[in-house]
């Protein structure tokens, strides 16, 4: 049987600790001057990948990461960074209210649906019209995957990121913030799904069979988590919490939940990231589900499963090789019209002004994580290009950044 020689071990344990430390230097530095801890992640695997150290010091960076010529090495490396995956969407539904969308009425539903719809179409439309534009070739049967990603890729926010901005800027809780969050869920919600059946037809072929057989099996896997899944989680939540040992006891149930989608949607070959994001929003919806054992769980992941994914996003690529500007201007285009401009219309028809219609759309304009995971999975999925990699994980941080600054400016006025 293959495993792990010692000095692979060695090896392994030391990218894990090299990692692990220099992501968090760069993210409490980067805290400190105002940016996202994820940018600081994401800065260190560049600085640690192909870009920088790898072109520096090639024999260093081979010896520490051995990608090419140690197979067992990146095997082992993968599975950390698939595991890191699926347990960062079952955070990211544990984050997520969808009663939230529903409850808060007219505007929420407008806006919701004006900052989904237009940027898909968008999307969609320039990936389906003009994939030239992109590197990308229109006959070689991804096309429509290709443009279904684009889509979904416009359409998604970042809820986290969206949710501590709007703390920052003590909107959290008025109209404007209510609205925001709302809408976020119920992008991050659809966008997920949606991306979940691309990667499915990516595993399956796309045949018209295929596309059906997917759509009842996500639709039935959904459908049964958050009505029958979520009464069971209701009724057995209550008993764990005051029987078992806290928080051992509820943490044990709710990842082992997670794995346990995570694994029956990888099985019937729809992505893993389905399940577990399904799992997140069953529990994190619960009434029975302690803040405390949320902030657990959160902590956990955020504080060593994510940057070890992050920072292997700056692992995989050549930032500087692979850098386009055209397409990266294209795509930073495509995200603000279609954001900002879907998600106003929305906000306008729901009865908002104009100047807070349009900082709502660059509220929900913020990216983040969500997107560079979006990224990354269509990355290794071979849906996109080295190119598109690198302009979407630059639109992630460029719309980060800028929205706190933009929805300041336009409630000003």
């Amino acid at each position: 049987m293959a495993k792990l020689s010692q000095p692979d071990l060695v090896i392994f344990l030391l990218a894990l600790s090299v990692m692990l430390i220099s992501s968090r230097i760069s993210s409490e530095f980067g805290r400190r001057i105002g940016l996202p801890m994820v940018m600081g992640e994401l800065i260190v695997g560049v600085l640690l990948g192909p870009t920088v150290f790898g072109t520096l010091f090639p024999g260093i960076y081979a010896t520490i990461f051995p990608f090419a010529t140690n197979s067992h090495f990146a095997l082992a490396l993968d599975g950390v960074f698939s595991l890191s995956v699926i347990l960062l969407l079952f955070v990211a539904g544990l984050e997520l209210r969808f009663s939230l969308f529903l409850r808060h009425g007219k505007t929420a539903m407008t806006t919701g649906l004006g900052s989904m719809v237009l940027p898909f179409a968008s999307g969609f439309a320039m990936a389906w019209f003009f994939p030239q534009w992109f590197s990308a070739e229109p006959d070689n049967g991804t096309h429509l995957l290709f443009s279904l990603f684009l889509g979904t890729a416009m359409s998604i926010s970042a809820l986290p990121v969206i949710a501590r901005i709007l703390l920052d800027m003590k909107l959290l809780k008025t109209e404007i913030g209510t609205v925001i969050i709302a809408s976020a869920v119920f992008n991050d919600v659809v966008g997920w799904i949606i991306f979940s059946f691309i990667l499915s037809m990516v595993n399956k072929g796309h045949d018209g069979g295929s596309i059906q057989q997917t759509m009842l099996s996500i639709g039935g896997f959904a459908l049964f988590m958050l009505i029958a899944g979520r009464f069971l989680i209701n009724r057995t939540l209550p008993w764990i919490q005051t029987k078992l040992s806290w928080p051992g006891g509820v943490l044990a149930f709710s990842l082992s939940l997670c794995l346990l989608c995570a694994s029956f949607t990888e099985y019937i070959r729809i992505h893993a990231i389905l399940g577990a994001f399904i799992a997140g929003l069953a529990i994190g919806d619960s009434v029975y589900f302690r803040e405390q054992a949320r902030e657990i769980i959160h902590q956990f992941v955020t504080s060593f499963f994510a940057p070890l994914f992050f920072v292997s996003i700056g692992l995989k690529v050549n930032f500087i090789e692979h850098f386009d500007p055209a397409i990266v201007l294209l795509i930073l285009l495509l995200a603000f019209a279609g954001k900002v401009i879907g998600a106003g219309v929305g906000a306008r028809i729901g009865g908002m002004t104009a100047s807070k219609s349009l900082a709502i759309g660059f509220g929900l304009n913020a990216r983040g994580a969500m997107e560079m995971i979006l990224g990354s999975l269509a990355y290794e999925a071979g849906l996109i290009s080295h190119t598109v990699f690198v302009a979407i994980i630059v639109m992630a941080l460029v719309t980060s950044i800028t929205s706190a600054p933009l929805m300041r400016m336009f409630l000003d006025k």
